[in-house]
């Protein structure tokens, strides 16, 4: 018998674990600070609500109206048709995309160790020290593969449990948990000196700044916040009893993530600030930047900068581990439904697969530095690859599927539960979105990433 979420809050929690990774915390601070602050927040929001919503109800309602992972959904859905393929490329794009995001969830764990012995805000450390220690942390072999073994054994372990006693109770106890340690974090921050140009960045938009390619930048930053294209939401969907409410699901996770990623940046920037530092400072920003900033509140205040550092890398870990579990868990499910695997079986191989092709990403760093595909190490093609192009093509046969393969009445039918609920009224505008507004702007993103650098 397949397993289902407990209800709604229990869905609702997991698919904003999902949704609330290093994306949030990595990912959008340094956007923002690279993108003209408050602006290119604006652009983010209004591509979360009118863009990535539609996408995130069009995979919600082919799982949770099939109840089965990616490829066995399409195949009921359309049976005999070319459609059960995009469901095998579905598996496919979580799984290396769990693969080298398993490699940053090993050096937050890492940095995690570091910050309780208190080595992240040794207050004698500069700027450059920090950026030279994970320069020849990254790049040596051996150290970041036992971390990146020991994150995809943990998301495996969470994985292998199941869904109620695995992915649900880890999320249930975990994302809570990261609004409460991010809010700390931001209550610090906000009381620096300095503090106040911070907020007056993520708040005052700096329109000049928000060029063409800002605005691109703002709605792929809302895809990979969300973790659309790659199946995670629709393996999720199909977990949800029959009865629940897609709308609510779908907004109530949306409104966790964006509240999420905004926080992340009042708790970031504000400290980036006070500390003199460029707020475009790019991806770096976690690892070499932030532990600059610790360092810094060392030499006034070592107790609370040991303190911060900890619940900061605390924080980063458990964002990434919520955000692997439902990748992996995408991938497994496939194998369960359609292989007829046990879970354990298939958690086992997937963590053996996903841990190698982690370690040529990791080795890109140090030892395969060297070698290229296209023009790109191993690390960064794959996530160019996952980023750039599936999850926007992903997202694109979604909406496809929904908008114009399914029957309307099929639709509608999910999406109030057989009329019984009070989301009707909403359909009209939603279908139309599904059907055109989300298919163009998607199309306008992928050829983005295609021809603008």
């Amino acid at each position: 018998m397949r397993e289902n979420f407990g209800g709604r809050r229990a869905a609702i929690l997991a698919m904003a674990g999902s949704a609330i990774g290093l994306g949030n915390i990595w990912r959008f601070p340094y956007m923002v600070g690279q993108n003209g602050g408050a602006a290119f927040i604006i652009v983010y929001l209004m591509a979360a609500i009118f863009l990535c919503v539609p996408i995130f109800l069009s995979e919600s309602i082919i799982g949770k109206r099939a109840q089965l992972s990616t490829v066995g959904a399409f195949d009921k859905l359309a049976p005999g048709t070319p459609w059960k393929w995009i469901g095998l490329f579905t598996f496919f794009a979580p799984l290396i995309l769990v693969s080298y995001y398993s490699v940053v969830g090993g050096w937050s764990i890492a940095y995690q160790v570091r910050a309780l012995s208190f080595a992240v805000s040794d207050a004698a450390m500069t700027q450059a020290d920090h950026s030279a220690r994970f320069g020849s942390f990254i790049s040596s072999t051996w150290i970041p593969l036992v971390w990146h073994t020991v994150f995809i054994g943990l998301t495996a372990l969470i994985v292998k449990l199941g869904i109620r006693k695995g992915v649900e109770q880890f999320t249930k106890a975990t994302t809570p948990l990261l609004f409460v340690l991010i809010i700390v974090i931001m209550g610090y921050s906000l009381t620096l000196p300095g503090a106040k140009a911070g907020v007056d960045y993520m708040l005052r938009p700096d329109f000049s700044k928000l060029t063409g390619s800002a605005m691109l930048s703002a709605m792929g930053q809302a895809f990979y916040s969300l973790s659309l294209g790659v199946g995670c939401i629709l393996t999720y969907a199909s977990y949800m009893k029959r009865g629940e409410n897609l709308l609510a699901t779908g907004v109530g996770t949306a409104v966790f993530d964006l509240a999420f990623a905004l926080l992340a940046g009042f708790a970031i920037m504000p400290a980036v600030f006070a500390a003199g530092i460029a707020p475009g400072a790019g991806p770096g920003l976690i690892f070499e930047t932030l532990p600059f900033i610790f360092s810094s509140m060392g030499q006034a205040h070592p107790v609370i900068s040991h303190v911060i550092a900890i619940l900061f890398f605390t924080t980063i870990v458990f964002a990434a581990l919520t955000s692997s579990v439902s990748m992996l868990e995408t991938c497994v499910a496939f194998l369960v439904d359609e292989k007829k695997m046990s879970r354990r079986r298939a958690t086992l191989m997937l963590f053996v697969i996903c841990w190698a092709v982690g370690v040529l990403c990791s080795l890109s760093f140090g030892p395969l530095k060297d070698f290229h595909i296209l023009g790109n190490t191993v690390f960064n093609f794959c996530d160019k690859l996952i980023s750039n192009f599936v999850m926007t093509i992903g997202s694109l046969l979604f909406v496809i599927f929904v908008g114009w393969r399914m029957k309307k009445a099929d639709v509608y039918d999910e999406f109030t539960c057989g009329g019984r609920l009070r989301t009707g009224k909403v359909f009209k505008p939603l279908y139309f979105m599904i059907r055109w507004v989300a298919p163009i702007a998607i199309i306008v993103i992928f050829l983005s990433n295609l021809f603008i650098k």
